[in-house]
């Protein structure tokens, strides 16, 4: 009985999750170090566990990360403080990083966010225009911007037009973010912009610093986190910065000078 206990040589107690762990989280040669060798100071592959933890939460928090921003719009029927604009450049960073991630094979945990965020910027865009008083753009733009997506997905867009899409992010997320940063610095406020939404993809860009270089080796991803990321972090100041201002402070402040 005692020796039925015993683990066969070249066995781990870790084997029933064997395959859930490769597919997710390592190579084979990290789990052997890590639950045949017991090595668990490697660094390579707590470098890859970590890129690889990283990804997943990163792409479980965008589920919801735009969220709050679509419940606080719905909440108040209002679109005032959000640029269109920048919902338009917006999602060119965003479709241009899934196309590129797409047509290169980067493993799904490198770039899979950008899917779900996608998403969610379409419906933030969708809501500016029905509460702005045109319903019927903003379905018009729904339709416009499937079809141009299936286009650029498609095999018939050869790759040079991906990477330039690609390299286009960079200005893109600039001048997107500098439209929302000077629209919320003349209106004294950040209108209806959703702090937790704000801190979460600042937060995101942020990781997937790490996680691009470390699973993709691609600098031109990594240099576009790390604008993402400075351009995230001065929308993220300014919600800080006027944390106590809104369109109905600054509608009652008037009245009183008046």
């Amino acid at each position: 009985m005692a020796e039925g206990s015993v683990l066969v040589e070249g066995s781990s107690f870790m084997d029933p999750f064997k395959g859930f762990l490769l597919t997710y989280f390592m190579p084979e040669s990290c789990y052997d170090e890590f639950f045949l060798n017991f090595n668990l100071l490697d660094v390579p592959c707590l470098k890859i566990l970590l890129s690889k933890g990283l990804g997943i939460g990163i792409i479980l928090g965008s589920v919801m990360v735009k969220l709050p921003q679509i419940f606080k719009l719905m909440g108040s029927k209002s679109a005032e403080g959000l640029s269109f604009q920048t919902i338009l450049l917006e999602l060119l960073a965003i479709t241009g990083t899934m196309a590129y991630s797409i047509h290169n094979k980067f493993p799904f945990s490198a770039w899979g966010e950008a899917l779900f965020l996608m998403v969610q910027t379409v419906v933030i865009g969708f809501l500016i225009q029905r509460y702005g008083g045109s319903t019927s753009r903003g379905l018009l733009f729904i339709v416009v911007y499937v079809s141009l997506l299936f286009l650029v997905l498609s095999p018939v867009t050869p790759m040079s037009v991906v990477t330039y899409l690609q390299a286009s992010n960079m200005p893109a997320i600039i001048i997107g973010r500098l439209i929302q940063a000077v629209a919320n610095f003349k209106n004294g406020h950040t209108g209806q912009l959703s702090a937790i939404s704000v801190f979460l993809l600042f937060a995101g860009s942020l990781a997937r610093i790490f996680t691009s270089l470390q699973e993709t080796g691609d600098t031109l991803m990594a240099i576009t986190y790390v604008i993402s990321s400075t351009c995230n972090g001065i929308i993220a100041l300014q919600v800080l910065y006027y944390w106590n201002s809104s369109p109905e402070h600054k509608k009652k402040k008037k009245k009183k000078s008046e």
